[in-house]
């Protein structure tokens, strides 16, 4: 099939086929339809908003079960977050346009000493797909440019990773000068990375542990949801 041939069947989809055809898409990591539907939704009156969280957000919440479940591995959720990230660039600047509301901002990045990234870059992704917005500080992080980012972005989130057992204790280290900041209470702390534990998380002061991308984002929407009761009650 040619490329003219697969606009015209998804130009030819009402609109709730094509967010089904969407997600199909996303789940099979196909960047250039995913554009192309993304662009139709528009040229329909979609709101910039409806288009990501009907479409991009509700495919990309199939892929982030699946991987929970153990259906999809790193490779394939990789893909399908490059293919959101396809839809993104098209949607981001008609959404700062038009002030849709978002679920929340997280600063993200592995710690001091360490230079893996792939389960960070994952989690930033997922994260993405669910429609936070995200600030990817990369690797070898040390605590300063975490605390600078997060004031400088007044962000929500921080999001800690380690892979190795030598670089996870500086994971403390940031929480215990946030405390000393006396800033700790305004973020939302989440670690992760293979050695660490729940039991580690609970130790240096995080207020979650994530295993996963997939429990990442589950854990993310649960603390916002929640900062959001605390500011409306107060």
């Amino acid at each position: 099939m040619s490329d003219e041939d697969a606009d015209i069947i998804l130009s030819e989809l009402d609109d709730d086929e094509l967010v089904q055809q969407m997600f199909d898409d996303l789940y099979d990591g196909l960047k250039e339809e995913i554009e192309e539907g993304v662009n139709i939704l528009l040229e329909r009156g979609w709101t910039p908003y409806d288009v990501l969280t009907k479409a991009l957000v509700g495919g990309m919440t199939i892929v982030g079960n699946d991987f929970r479940d153990g259906i999809l591995f790193v490779p394939e959720v990789l893909l399908a977050a490059n293919a959101m990230k396809g839809g993104m660039a098209i949607l981001k600047p008609l959404l700062v346009q038009t002030g849709a509301p978002r679920m929340g901002k997280m600063v993200i990045g592995t710690v001091k000493g360490d230079i893996h990234d792939i389960g960070k870059n994952l989690v930033g992704m997922m994260m993405e797909g669910a429609g936070f917005e995200i600030v990817d500080l990369g690797i070898n992080n040390p605590v300063d440019k975490y605390i600078d980012a997060l004031k400088a972005e007044e962000a929500d989130i921080l999001g800690m990773s380690a892979l190795l057992t030598t670089t996870m204790p500086y994971m403390k280290v940031v929480i215990d000068t946030m405390k000393e900041m006396g800033i700790r209470d305004d973020y939302i702390v989440l670690v992760g990375g293979a050695p660490l534990n729940e039991e580690f998380g609970k130790a240096i002061g995080a207020d979650a542990y994530c295993r996963d991308a997939a429990v990442a984002v589950e854990t993310a929407k649960k603390f916002i949801a929640r900062k959001h009761n605390q500011m409306a009650a107060g």
